[in-house]
């Protein structure tokens, strides 16, 4: 396990493999590199010719809290791409799920060149969606900050993994400032707002339209509501070198996860690295 200082962050981190194709996976929600499987993908991966990079976002697993950008998906995505370019490993294929879906496509719309591909899955989106995911990651924050104060936030369950793993982090969330913190949630939910021009949070339709390196998307399933299959069809219909592809999985594969959540949330994502390094060789070769 290894960790790096970029953009004045600590941030945990391994690579696997030693090939010559660099790629980075980003899990999803605010899950740490060491969920199940994971690791398992990046070592099938690797096993390709390939380098691969996991690693824990900002405000995940080992890696330190911040509360600083436009929107926490702006905020990982500016670290990971420093975080490649600190490992020399820029410009990588980027590959995630739900959330890390997100980062990878803000990743390479706000950086462009650092990606050389981008393969995604279970993309998030939806008026269901959206207003869950902010009162998951912003309103409990906001709430408890203005009746408890910032040591309350602290003591929140959602850090308490995060302060386990790097107790500086207790300092670093009770220390912030009332104000800029209150203010920083109020952008952050701001940014789960559905809108008509956002296929995928943050990132207008025209941004989304400009990245044109090869993009493979994965069919979300029509019964997750969590990741809608519209969302993962507009987003390969807007992005203009994407192609769209059946996952290894079922219709029903998100539920199916969450009924044992405590075994992986992404236990089978190995699954995916058939189609994955095979897209990757025939897109990049040469």
């Amino acid at each position: 396990m290894a960790v790096a200082q970029v953009n004045g962050l600590s941030i945990g981190y391994d690579i696997i493999g030693d090939g010559a194709r660099p790629w980075i996976l980003t899990p999803g929600g605010r899950y740490a590199r060491d969920t199940p499987g994971l690791r398992q993908l990046a070592e099938a991966i690797a096993q390709r010719d390939a380098r691969v990079v996991i690693w824990d976002r900002p405000n995940c697993g080992e890696s330190d809290v911040c509360f600083e950008g436009e929107s926490e998906s702006t905020l990982n995505a500016d670290t990971m791409v420093a975080l490649l370019e600190h490992l020399g490993m820029a410009p990588a294929v980027l590959a995630a799920g739900s959330a890390g879906a997100r980062v990878c496509l803000l990743a390479e719309a706000r950086h462009p060149g650092s990606a050389q591909a981008i393969a995604l899955w279970w993309p998030s989106g939806g008026a269901h969606e959206l207003f869950t995911l902010g009162n998951v990651y912003c309103v409990p924050q906001t709430r408890t900050a203005y009746e408890f104060g910032m040591d309350a936030v602290a003591n929140l369950p959602d850090w308490a993994e995060q302060i386990r793993r790097n107790p500086g982090n207790r300092q670093r969330i009770a220390g912030q400032d009332f104000k800029t913190f209150v203010e920083t949630m109020d952008r952050w939910l701001k940014a789960f707002i559905p809108r008509d021009d956002q296929v995928i949070p943050g990132l207008p339709n025209d941004d989304l339209a400009k990245i044109d390196v090869p993009a493979l998307v994965f069919q979300s399933g029509e019964s997750d509501a969590n990741h809608p299959r519209w969302v993962s069809q507009a987003l390969a219909d807007t992005l203009p070198n994407a192609r769209l592809a059946d996952p290894p999985w079922g219709d029903r594969e998100w539920w199916e996860l969450r009924k044992d959540h405590a075994a992986g949330i992404f236990r089978r994502w190995p699954l995916l690295a058939p189609q994955l390094t095979d897209w990757a060789d025939e897109v990049l070769r040469g």
